[in-house]
């Protein structure tokens, strides 16, 4: 079992930033990738980011250059620094934990097994 608990999320402006937090227990931090998504209100749940063990990350188009994912394993913790914000980013984020061992993208929600209860992200135009 993993629990997974985000935090951060909140009301930001158009061009604002926010850091999201995703903290870990239960399995090992360090045994697997680490997955942010998120879901806007009559929108399926959409890839983010996501980091191997190793630091190789995975970011979706929309996303790269304005989003940077990070994990520390010491501290079994999961970061989403998010820059340049738009209305369109508005949505509940959720951290995710992935299979182990599981070969795929990285980029499919069906990859992750645990998932955080999610944070609000709402960006103000």
């Amino acid at each position: 079992q993993v629990q997974l608990v985000e935090s951060g999320g909140g009301l930001v402006q158009a061009g604002g930033s926010l850091r999201l937090s995703c903290a870990a227990s239960g399995r090992a931090f360090t045994n697997t990738a680490m997955g942010w998504f998120r879901q806007a209100p009559g929108k399926e749940r959409e890839f983010v980011a996501s980091i191997r063990r190793n630091g190789y990350t995975f970011y979706a188009d929309s996303m790269k250059g304005r989003f940077t994912i990070s994990r520390d394993n010491a501290k079994n913790t999961l970061w989403l620094q998010m820059n340049s914000l738009k209305p369109e980013d508005t949505a509940v984020y959720y951290c995710a934990a992935r299979r182990p061992g599981y070969s795929g993208t990285y980029k499919l929600a069906s990859e992750y097994e645990y998932w955080g209860q999610g944070t609000q992200v709402t960006v103000s135009s």
